[in-house]
């Protein structure tokens, strides 16, 4: 009798199932930075592709994301990429031209080996333990194409704040906090959508507890200039902020609400 080989199985998707819960322009922040950021990153590529990893019960983020890379890239493709088979089902509707949806996990499954020159996932790493952190980033900058951007971060439900990591395929590079300036009471509100790599290191003694200790001194100290817009008292904040910490943006991207710091001086203690 002939012996017949069972075929191997499809490698099982690395990760978890997240929540999934999601809203339409809740990434816009997010968006908006990267294209400023690393526009000129996808547009030099020859076949620019982004991911959006872990976009959720919904496919929204994806379609957003495609469009406003397209006005900085215009050849960009996005690739959504989800852990729960459901839901990438519910999105392939929506793929169109430039966009589409695949299952898969932290192992970036793409057609032909291909690597991204951007991976985002927003709102995946919250519900992992913070010991994972490293572990995940090292997967997903791995399979960076050179040059190539991961931003990994939180935001709140509606995309008020927002606060996220950029790294290259070297590993984290900065940090970028970014709020809707009409809402906020001071800068340290941002703390609660801290990634999970620093979110349990606000405390007494860690790099980025001081550093939003100064961000809300600066703050109060420019009440001032209140008088004139709470974007001008942000703009007055980050300016005292850069005497004493490493900033790696200016009052373009001050302006937008956002305030980026290099990675070194947050690193967690220890």
């Amino acid at each position: 009798m002939v012996s017949r080989s069972t075929p191997p199985s499809p490698k099982r998707p690395v990760g978890t199932v997240t929540r999934g819960t999601t809203n339409p322009n809740r990434l816009r922040r997010m968006d908006r930075w990267i294209a400023a950021a690393h526009g000129a990153a996808l547009r030099r590529a020859d076949a620019p592709v982004a991911v959006d990893l872990g976009y959720g019960a919904a496919p929204w983020t994806a379609v957003e994301l495609l469009a406003r890379l397209r006005e900085a890239a215009p050849r960009v493709r996005v690739v959504g990429i989800e852990i729960e088979p459901a839901r990438v089902a519910g999105a392939k509707p929506y793929e169109r031209e430039g966009l589409s949806f695949r299952h898969g996990g932290f192992e970036v499954p793409l057609e032909g080996g291909e690597r991204p020159v951007l991976i985002r996932a927003a709102n995946v790493l919250r519900q992992y333990d913070e010991e994972q952190v490293a572990e995940v980033w090292q997967r997903l900058c791995a399979r960076l194409a050179p040059g190539g951007l991961l931003v990994e971060g939180t935001c709140d439900e509606i995309g008020r704040r927002h606060v996220w990591v950029a790294l290259g395929p070297e590993g984290a590079r900065t940090v970028t906090f970014a709020t809707r300036l009409g809402s906020l009471e001071r800068p340290s509100d941002l703390a609660e959508r801290l990634p999970k790599a620093l979110i349990h290191r606000n405390v007494p003694g860690e790099p980025v507890h001081a550093f939003l200790r100064d961000f809300d001194r600066a703050w109060a100290a420019a009440a001032p200039y209140a008088s004139y817009g709470a974007r001008q008292r942000w703009i007055r904040t980050a300016r005292a902020l850069a005497a004493d910490w490493p900033l790696a943006d200016g009052p373009v991207r001050w302006r937008q609400g956002e305030l980026t710091v290099r990675w070194e001086a947050l690193r967690p203690a220890g």
